[in-house]
Formats: C-alpha cells, structure tokens, sequence
C-alpha cells in the first residue's frame, strides 16, 4: 500500500512537470551575421542582452573567440570591452565564461537560439516591456548595435536591421 501511493506521488509530480514545461513561454532571437566583401574578415563579437524598463539587464548570450589554434584560450576575453554598450551595461561585471551564455563566434549566416522561461539564462521574467539590444564588434571592422522592442510575455514577433556588421534581427515570443 506504501509503495503504491509513493508511486502515486511520483506518478503526479512527474505529469506535473512536464505539463508546467510544456506551458513555458519561449523567447527566440534570429541574428543575421552578413557575409562582408573586406580584405580581412574577422567574425564579429556578438553579445545579446534584455533590458526591462527600469534598465536593468539580463545577459542572453556572449558570442566570441574561445580557441586559439584549436586550444582553449581566455585570450578572446580582452576584446569584450570592445562591445562598448554591452561592457558598460553588464559585461565588466561578468566573470566569462558563463555556462549557457558563453559560445564561439558565429559564422555569416542566420542564428537562431531559444531561451525558455524559467530556465536560465532567460530565467523568470515579469510581464513588461523589453527591449533585445544586439550588438556585434569586430576586428579590422565596425561596431553596431540593433535595439528590438518586444513585450513579455505577449504573443509577437519583432524585427529590425542592423546598417554592416549585423543583418536582421528578429524576437519571437510565443506565451
């Protein structure tokens, strides 16, 4: 009798979870990183970050160089400063790497990455607005940043275009 009414209990939180995570809202960002006609093409730093209303920061994602000749460097590291807005924002207060928001800079192309609400690093958001803020450096290049406006947790889907270091940017959230 014991054992089935702990099975019971288990049984129940497990439907539980998976019906909690099967109702989480989702936000999904697509960056175009443009393929540039230069003489030395270097791929661009991309930080992606949130920021509500009162300025406050959540740190989405840091793409930049984690290898060096095929070994793991913290040498990327000293050109995050480089994303101005992003290191005066959160970035001096980052200890990089970070699990789940430290990656490899990205080839051109689009990139398309999904946060869930309530798992890190989109963690739990408060109904509001939001504004996307993408922002791309690059070596023997240019500096940009694409602001994207969106609402939490409203059904939408947002866009806009960067000028030369970023392509299109869009934010789709689903409730």
């Amino acid at each position: 009798m014991r054992s089935r009414l702990l099975f019971s209990s288990l049984f129940a939180a497990m439907s539980l979870m998976s019906v909690t995570s099967a109702v989480a809202s989702e936000l999904t960002v697509s960056v175009e990183v443009p393929a540039l006609d230069v003489a030395e093409y270097h791929k661009p730093y991309i930080a992606l970050w949130i920021e509500n209303e009162k300025g406050e920061s959540t740190n989405l994602a840091v793409w930049y160089q984690l290898e060096e000749r095929g070994q793991k460097s913290d040498k990327g590291e000293e050109w995050l400063k480089d994303m101005r807005q992003w290191w005066r924002r959160i970035g001096r207060e980052t200890d990089m790497p970070v699990d789940g928001v430290s990656g490899a800079t990205r080839a051109p192309g689009k990139n398309l990455v999904t946060f869930i609400e309530g798992k890190a690093p989109l963690g739990k958001l408060k109904k509001g607005n939001y504004v996307l803020m993408v922002e791309a450096a690059r070596e023997v290049g240019g500096r940009e940043l694409v602001k994207v406006p969106f609402v939490w947790p409203a059904a939408s889907e947002q866009s806009a275009k960067g000028k030369k270091e970023l392509g299109e940017i869009s934010v789709s959230v689903k409730p």
